[in-house]
């Protein structure tokens, strides 16, 4: 938090202007606006008419700018009325197409805080900003009056560096049920994230209802046991029955709840690999036609889905199918990694499509690895024809790439560079920067149960998205997104606790131009958003501020 002009970074695009009489209220936002300028005095909120234009603002931003209303009402203790027309005073929200759609400008004087946008989502992040300049007690939502209800004059300029700004989401390892999807959103919004990563089926459950194949859910959705931490071998299992699912209104619903935030849930699909659930439901999408147990242990397994068979292709179909209907996202996620070929070196059926296909192995790859670019290439073709794309892990630029697919870099960034550079656009979320499933402190007796590796809030600061990629190909990276993988991470305080607050530093790579970065600044600001943190009832690691661990919750978290 600063209040005046020796605590902010030197930057261009960052200025601030402080009259020494009067210091402005304390300015505190993550992530950082693209432009600040700060002056004297203060605009006082209560009672302060909302108003816009009805005829020209979208559904979305109506519901949002009234919702700000309300809420203004409920913790000032003054009504703040909602005027449908513009008004000189008070809260005025105007459309502006010459605005992009995330795009926002605030100008805030005495009598007036003016905020235009082209769009509802526009609106939105503005309401996010200012609930940031406003008292913490703003979000606790209930009647603060003895709190200071003003804001600081100033004008904000602001947009996102990169379009696609994700948060992916394992509820497979471990499953999660709406409340805390919702709850997972809400914070993403509350950093201007726009792309929820669902990842919905795995080795370990099948978290997705598919009408064509109710035996996925019946089935694959559960498993009989769980691996004790990291108990491989001998394995020791704990014994109880595990699992669930999403039935497809219930995906409606958060669909639906993520669009109003103005994020889009972009669902993975991981084929042909991670699929012992769906073998385990349907035997015969595998090479031998063995029956499987949906698997209680973490790794990669050596079955996959079997692509020498005709059927595998009618299931991959019907689940994609059902899969669009359910989301508008223009992305289909189809995973792609870590799938051994050990079976179709022997399977007659692939072999058999192998040869049907002419595929050879070279110096680079073998006939197996050109027979996993036929599967994503078939898929690609099925959901372009449906007016949609795919996203894959780098996996699937091993051999031949078709045109049109989107690389999502995981093993560092050398994936999303060779992607770029070849013509490919890519998400960059590497492993070494990207990944919340590592540990966020060396001192890991101190911490919950994690995969490895070691990943603090610094370290994801620092990350740079255009790194080793050339200039003429950075149009190619679409954004970024982190991952939080769950095999080690069973409850909702566990899982909140490897993402915060380390998502507010991803914001920041997602939204800040580099010269706004400064590791200083956004830790005084991050002192406030955790105490927003406490008020919304988060569990988050407050090993940045030299308390490492959660006390109490060392090993595994309900």
């Amino acid at each position: 938090m600063f209040r005046n002009l020796s605590l902010l970074p030197a930057v261009a695009a960052l200025t601030v202007a402080v009259s020494c009489s009067q210091p402005a209220p304390e300015i505190s936002i993550i992530p950082v606006p693209q432009s600040i300028s700060v002056k004297s005095g203060v605009f006082k909120v209560p009672g302060a008419t909302v108003s816009f234009d009805a005829a020209a603002t979208d559904d979305m931003g109506k519901g949002h700018i009234m919702d700000f209303a309300s809420k203004l009402t409920s913790v000032t203790g003054k009504p703040s009325p909602v005027q449908e027309s513009l008004s000189e005073k008070g809260f005025s929200f105007a459309v502006d197409p010459t605005l992009g759609s995330e795009e926002y400008a605030i100008n805030i004087s005495s009598k007036a805080v003016k905020v235009r946008a082209s769009t509802g989502v526009g609106f939105f992040y503005a309401i996010q900003t200012i609930s940031q300049m406003l008292p913490e007690a703003y979000f606790a939502g209930k009647s603060a009056p003895s709190e200071k209800w003003v804001l600081p004059k100033a004008d904000i300029q602001d947009k996102p560096r990169f379009a696609y700004r994700g948060m992916h989401m394992d509820p497979c390892r471990h499953f999660f049920d709406v409340d805390e999807v919702k709850k997972y959103l809400d914070v993403m919004a509350m950093h201007k994230l726009n792309r929820l990563h669902w990842h919905l089926t795995e080795d370990q459950g099948w978290r997705i209802e598919i009408k064509k194949y109710p035996r996925l859910t019946e089935v694959g959705a559960f498993r009989d046991q769980t691996i004790v931490d990291k108990n491989f071998d001998p394995f020791i299992g704990d014994g109880r029955r595990y699992g669930g699912f999403y039935t497809q209104e219930q995906i409606k619903e958060v669909v639906a709840y993520a669009a109003n935030l103005g994020i889009t849930i972009v669902p993975e699909v991981d084929l042909p690999g991670h699929m012992i659930a769906a073998l385990a439901s349907y035997p015969y999408l595998g090479c031998t036609g063995k029956q499987f147990k949906v698997w209680e242990r973490w790794g990669v397994a050596d079955e996959v889905l079997c692509p020498g068979k005709e059927s595998t292709f009618e299931f991959l179909e019907g689940v994609l199918g059902e899969i669009m209907e359910l989301f508008p996202s223009e992305y289909i996620h189809i995973g792609g990694d870590e799938c051994p070929k050990t079976y179709w070196k022997t399977c007659p059926h692939c072999q058999k499509r192998i040869k049907e296909l002419g595929l050879k192995s070279d110096d680079k790859h073998s006939a197996e690895d050109y027979l996993q670019n036929y599967v994503t290439a078939r898929v690609q073709k099925f959901v372009n024809d449906h007016g949609r794309k795919i996203i894959g892990w780098d996996e699937i630029l091993e051999g031949n790439l078709a045109e049109g697919a989107t690389v999502m870099s995981w093993r560092g960034v050398a994936g999303g560079i060779e992607a770029a550079k070849n013509g490919f656009d890519a998400i960059m979320t590497p492993n070494s920067h990207m990944y919340f499933d590592y540990y966020q402190s060396k001192e890991i007796e101190k911490e919950p149960l994690a995969i490895g590796g070691y990943l603090p809030i610094d370290t994801v600061y620092s990350y740079d998205p255009y790194k080793g990629i050339p200039e003429e190909a950075r149009h190619h990276i679409l954004g970024v997104q982190a991952n939080l993988w769950t095999e080690y991470i069973e409850g909702n305080t566990h899982l909140e606790y490897m993402l915060l607050p380390r998502l507010d530093a991803l914001s920041e790579v997602q939204w800040c131009e580099p010269g706004n970065k400064d590791f200083d600044r956004f830790k005084k600001s991050l002192e406030r958003m955790c105490r927003v943190y406490d008020i919304l009832g988060y569990t988050y690691s407050k090993q940045v501020f030299g308390e490492p661990g959660l006390p109490g919750h060392e090993g595994r978290v309900d």
